[in-house]
């Protein structure tokens, strides 16, 4: 994990009508005050990275692969993030890895106001309204989030963590996945904002084996 000895930005929060300086960053337009921890994330990224398991009880080296990467993060009105990852094969075939699919967003109880379940509409007025009322979600360790992530495969996860700064800290809570599907045992994730390019590293736990280095990346902002 030696991608994550680099440190990670701290970066001010600005609205899009603050006065423009190169060293903040700029609160997209239109986004949520709820999604302000997660306000970096907000876009178009795309890059490289490598993806490295061993076979469990296997003393051969590790195999690794190299892979090009999309990811976008939208929002709309809601108090969620969307997320898609696309990845391919960097070796010359360009074949096609898993995609995902997933919604990220801020960990509070849920309340009259928000939509659901189902189509259900909510009702009143939300609990966040000010920067003051989002803030006294904050901890020593800072925002809480969830994340919820669909793979093509069968299987659905859901993480808790943890948001500070621009880093995030996540790990899986809970699974599901149809009989067919292929599965690991548990799973981590760590994404940090570097000098303006996003990087990830992912873990996984396979049928009988501990946590493992799996994939890793460095994204650069397009969009």
């Amino acid at each position: 994990m030696l991608l994550w000895l680099l440190p990670v930005s701290q970066p001010s929060f600005y609205t899009s009508s603050s006065r423009a300086k190169s060293n903040l960053f700029v609160l997209p337009e239109g986004l949520p005050l709820e999604l302000t921890p997660l306000a970096f994330l907000a876009g178009k990224w795309s890059g490289s990275g490598v993806i490295s398991y061993s076979t469990p009880g296997s003393d051969e080296p590790p195999v690794e692969h190299e892979f090009l990467q999309t990811v976008e993060f939208s929002y709309t009105d809601a108090n969620y993030l969307n997320y898609v990852s696309q990845v391919r094969l960097a070796d010359g075939s360009d074949a096609s890895l898993p995609t995902e699919l997933g919604f990220w967003r801020i960990s509070r109880p849920a309340e009259a106001a928000d939509h659901g379940p189902g189509l259900l509409i909510g009702q009143g007025e939300p609990s966040i309204k000010t920067h003051e009322d989002l803030d006294a979600l904050r901890t020593e360790n800072g925002f809480a989030i969830e994340v919820s992530t669909l793979h093509p495969g069968g299987v659905a996860e859901l993480y808790r963590g943890f948001v500070k700064n621009a880093r995030i800290d996540l790990a899986s809570a809970h699974g599901v996945a149809f009989e067919t599907a292929k599965t690991y045992r548990h799973s981590t994730r760590i994404y940090g904002l570097v000098e303006g390019a996003l990087l990830w590293a992912w873990d996984i736990a396979l049928p009988g084996s501990e946590l493992k280095s799996h994939a890793s990346a460095r994204l650069e902002r397009v969009e």
